[in-house]
């Protein structure tokens, strides 16, 4: 290793100007205590200590429609608070899905808020792309069975579908002892001090910040070839058209 990469990963970066989004998608509503939100409260603690202005919701305190429409009172749903919601995830930067595993799987919760990111997915942004293009994604996951990867799986396919970019190591989490044991923030769980869940959790952290600290240097994702606006045009770079083959 040279002098100079040696000294860039030393040096701390610039994060300053960052903003990040979490979404905790517990089945507990506030002010009830939520073992995901522990979990979350350490990622959020790297991110403000790194300058990174920080949001969070607790999905389950609005009143969120079902549906994949940007806006479900448009269709049917007398209330909808998601559309206000979405301001804010799209003010952001980074987004990170934080949720609770039931049966091996994510919360209904969690189920409802991908679902309800994917009803913006058709929407463009200013270069033609789609909307959540540029943006970065993660996921955090606690509960006391398994399923944690299976979990996370789901959450960032769905998140680099529908337009995030996803780091290497985007997802971290907690399970205690398999079955009905003690949960996160229970006395005794070890959780807090467990060092693999801690190293997950800032490593998943620091990576969200590089990649989306690359993507503002870069003014962006870069949109040559994935502008939805040049391809309806008749802009399709590197594809030919068979009839002429």
């Amino acid at each position: 290793m040279t002098a100079s990469e040696t000294a860039s990963a030393t040096e701390r970066p610039d994060f300053s100007g960052l903003r990040a989004m979490y979404i905790n998608c517990t089945l507990k509503r506030s002010p009830e205590p939520s073992h995901t939100q522990g979990v979350i409260d350490r990622s959020v603690a790297i991110m403000e200590a790194n300058g990174v202005a920080v949001d969070q919701i607790r999905a389950v305190d609005h009143d969120i429609a079902t549906g994949v429409r940007p806006d479900m009172s448009e269709h049917g749903w007398e209330t909808d608070a998601w559309p206000g919601l979405l301001e804010r995830v799209l003010a952001a930067d980074i987004l990170v899905i934080g949720g609770s595993i039931w049966l091996g799987d994510n919360s209904s919760v969690t189920r409802r808020v991908i679902e309800r990111l994917y009803g913006y997915s058709g929407v463009l942004n200013e270069q033609g792309q789609y909307a959540y293009y540029g943006r970065v994604g993660g996921c955090l996951l606690t509960g006391n069975e398994d399923g944690l990867k299976h979990c996370s799986m789901s959450i960032l396919y769905s998140l680099q579908h529908i337009g995030f970019t996803v780091p290497p190591q985007a997802d971290a989490g907690w399970l205690g002892e398999v079955g009905p044991g003690p949960s996160y923030l229970d006395e005794g769980s070890g959780g807090p001090e467990n060092d693999f869940a801690n190293r997950n959790i800032a490593f998943m952290t620091y990576n969200l910040l590089h990649t989306a600290s690359m993507i503002r240097s870069a003014g962006g994702f870069p949109a040559y070839g994935n502008q939805r606006t040049a391809w309806d045009d008749g802009s399709h770079p590197d594809n030919a058209n068979p009839e002429y083959r």
